[in-house]
């Protein structure tokens, strides 16, 4: 896993540049942005299990049909396993806002995801709404923020919801 600046420092050094207003300008803003991101992670770190309940919580009363017989979350294996991999959206999304960079989702959570719920037969819907719904609690939880905040909450869960929607799940 890597932050922003080492990213941005790894791919002006193989082509042997040096730093140019464009870069500069991302790591600026990856530091300006720094205290916002310790924040939000303190807050998801404080608050994972009640976030994590609450997202399922939601998920579960708008499609009920999970928790039923032949339901993707029916048996209580499959519906810890299925809280599992909330958990595991949710841990990885705050490395990603930490980070400042989605990199640590293509090489955590989203290689090989598509071959294991495939072979699952795990329904791609109700994990990309209680990815919605986990960062739409996040910003409830911390308030009316400014939008860079907000932004900065959205971005790995928008990342993780656009990249698996391509995917033929």
């Amino acid at each position: 896993m890597q932050d922003a600046i080492t990213i941005i420092l790894n791919r002006y050094d193989i082509t042997g540049r040096y730093l140019d207003s464009q870069a500069v300008q991302k790591i600026d803003l990856y530091l300006q942005t720094g205290l916002q991101r310790i924040q939000i992670t303190e807050l998801i770190n404080n608050q994972a299990s009640a976030i994590i309940k609450e997202a399922s919580n939601q998920l579960y009363d708008e499609q009920p049909e999970l928790l039923r017989p032949g339901g993707n979350s029916y048996t209580t294996r499959r519906y810890s396993a299925c809280l599992r991999d909330v958990e595991y959206y949710l841990r990885y999304a705050t490395y990603a806002i930490i980070a400042g960079d989605t990199q640590i989702l293509d090489e955590r959570v989203l290689d090989g995801l598509r071959d294991t719920y495939n072979s699952l037969n795990v329904p791609i819907a109700p994990t990309l709404r209680v990815i919605q719904l986990l960062a739409e609690i996040i910003i409830e939880k911390f308030g009316n923020e400014n939008s860079q905040t907000i932004e900065i909450i959205k971005q790995p869960f928008e990342y993780l919801i656009k990249t698996l929607s391509e995917k033929n799940i």
